[in-house]
């Protein structure tokens, strides 16, 4: 397909959506077309499905059933938003994906290869050419997400923000243990400094992964302006 994907990883109130935004209008200064998409959602009948899952009205199917509902959004989500970008030549960047069902349904006690399965069945072979997982320490992140809580009109914490910490601990052990097996996709940046900090290490990494599509190597450090 001639457009990339990027995917970004991470536990609670690591800072994924903001990091999209800013990665998006730097690659639109490339001249790119970007999308972004998210999961749970990103198409019509996924988003149906994310509002269920992230009020805890599936809860009581258990983790297995979770898992079967993730399933089948990321299945919509692949079919009617992801890969048409793609087959334009769009770049994708996407809040979660297939490792986040990994982490929390498998941290939950799912069975690995049940949810490698349900993986095959609703990603169709679309793999991310990319996924920048945004590492920061549960403590931190569920801060974030509290003072998130306080100052917009999201309700509070969801269904899995709402939970212990030593769940967002384990969860994100499991983040750090997968990067390293899948090494070859996979950039570890560190979320617990400050934004424009994360920012430039994203871009960097992009950068480097993406070289050819996006800059002259002899131009590299003119366009890219980072400094870590």
């Amino acid at each position: 397909m001639p457009g990339h994907f990027i995917t970004f990883e991470g536990g609670e109130g690591a800072g994924k959506s903001t990091q999209i935004v800013r990665l998006k209008a730097f690659l639109e200064s490339f001249g790119k077309s970007v999308i972004v998409t998210r999961e749970p959602g990103g198409s019509p009948g996924a988003e149906k499905i994310r509002s269920m899952l992230l009020s805890g009205g599936a809860k009581d199917l258990g983790p297995r059933g979770e898992a079967m509902l993730f399933a089948a959004a990321r299945a919509d989500h692949v079919d009617v938003t992801i890969k048409p970008a793609l087959e334009r030549g769009d770049w994708v960047l996407c809040d979660r994906y297939a490792d986040s069902t990994r982490v929390y349904q498998g941290e939950a006690g799912v069975d690995q290869d049940y949810l490698k399965l349900l993986e095959t069945a609703a990603i169709a072979g679309l793999h991310p050419d990319m996924t920048i997982l945004i590492d920061v320490p549960p403590e931190i992140g569920l801060s974030r997400v509290a003072k998130r809580s306080e100052s917009d009109e999201s309700g509070g914490p969801d269904r899995f923000e709402d939970e212990a910490v030593a769940v967002h601990e384990r969860r994100r052990k499991l983040f750090l243990q997968l990067a390293l097996e899948e090494a070859y996709r996979f950039t570890i940046v560190d979320g617990s400094r400050d934004e424009d900090f994360t920012e430039q290490a994203v871009r960097k990494a992009v950068l480097e992964a993406f070289s050819g599509d996006l800059v002259d190597m002899g131009k590299l450090s003119q366009r890219s302006e980072v400094h870590l």
